[in-house]
């Protein structure tokens, strides 16, 4: 593979976390494949990743190759943030003054953006804001701070081209999707779908799993031996766990805890129907890994402006109930793997804004 790209030029990206090893595969992992795909696609760009509140330490450190800054924020806020943020500003300030820095790449319109926007502003440095989800709703204060252009501003989704304008009046000019490594679902197909509803996600009020729990004691009356399960960790663990215990459950949905990501394929992989039924979803990494897992996805927020072949949007918890239902009992569903899009052209558009060229083959 050759490309243009010049030894020594160093690539910035800034993020709120970021894996603390290699073996961290559960940190988000759109992200990740993201950072691997440049690696692979632009093997001579070095790329510095700068962390602000997640590990939990004050460190510097490699993960595959790229180095890595954490800077221990600990999601603190009042003078502790500002000072993450200042230490983040001089790290920026030292980068530039020793390496051939390219470009800086911000995850999230909010504290990254915000810091990097006034960093690149000063030192003439393109940057790129990924809106990913929740910093395009109404309560993100910081996009007036940060000021974007709408040029700047790159969408994972259509739903969010129209909600960040919505909310903030900026239109973002750029829509580029998280996507997938189809390469990692090698040797996980032609097992047998022995889950029927698959739930992954952290267990916050958000992604609404009580409403899982209701949908298969629905299901439980059809079939009685149903077997779902929910990946995830979080604040609602203990409380969901009381409601499968109360509705006489425990038998039909395992409630599985944290996983790693290659665990979470392979369970996609034996999966019927992954069930999501999140209030708010700027896209949904576990979406599109479902579908190229061959799972049928069902869920009350579209991303897209397209319909998507196996991804059903319904209207309420009632059309959740009657899609998933449909789905099981169907004995034609095609459970066939589908493509919504892949990271390796994300990657190769992100780049192409910083005016590097797509990788040559």
């Amino acid at each position: 593979m050759t490309t243009s790209t010049k030894p020594s030029e160093t690539f910035i990206v800034l993020i709120p976390g970021f894996p603390e090893d290699e073996k961290d595969t559960t940190c988000l992992p759109a992200q990740q494949l993201l950072i691997r795909e440049i690696n692979r696609l632009y093997p001579s760009l070095q790329i510095t990743v700068l962390a602000f509140q997640y590990p939990f330490h004050n460190k510097e450190y490699y993960w595959f190759g790229n180095r890595v800054i954490s800077f221990d924020g600990r999601n603190k806020n009042g003078v502790s943030r500002l000072i993450t943020w200042l230490k983040v500003f001089l790290k920026l300030r030292s980068l530039q003054k020793q390496k051939n820095v390219v470009g800086v790449f911000s995850c999230w319109c909010t504290e990254c953006a915000f810091v990097g926007k006034y960093f690149t502003e000063t030192n003439h440095l393109p940057h790129y804001i990924w809106i990913c989800g929740q910093d395009a709703r109404t309560n993100n204060k910081l996009v007036k701070l940060i000021r974007p252009n709408a040029n700047s501003l790159i969408a994972i989704s259509d739903f969010l081209v129209r909600e960040f304008f919505k909310n903030h009046k900026i239109k973002p000019a750029h829509t580029i999707p998280i996507g997938i490594d189809p390469s990692l679902f090698t040797n996980k197909k032609n097992v047998a779908r022995d889950i029927c509803c698959l739930g992954v996600g952290s267990l916050i009020p958000l992604k609404q799993y009580e409403i899982f729990i209701d949908i298969v004691e629905q299901l439980k009356q059809q079939y009685p031996d149903i077997n779902t399960m929910i990946c995830g960790e979080g604040p609602e663990f203990e409380k969901l766990k009381g409601l499968i215990h109360t509705k006489n459950l425990q038998k039909n949905i395992l409630l599985a805890g944290k996983k790693s990501h290659d665990e979470v394929l392979q369970l996609m992989c034996r999966s019927k129907i992954l069930l999501h039924p999140s209030s708010y979803e700027g896209f949904g990494a576990v979406c599109i890994e479902a579908l190229y897992a061959g799972a049928h996805v069902v869920s009350f927020c579209n991303p897209l402006d397209r319909a998507v072949e196996h991804w059903h949007i319904v209207e309420d918890n009632a059309f959740m109930l009657l899609k998933t239902r449909e789905i099981l009992e169907d004995p034609e569903t095609d459970f066939s793997p589908v493509l919504v899009s892949d990271m390796e052209a994300s990657a190769a558009s992100i780049m192409k804004l910083f005016d590097y060229p797509a990788a040559l083959r």
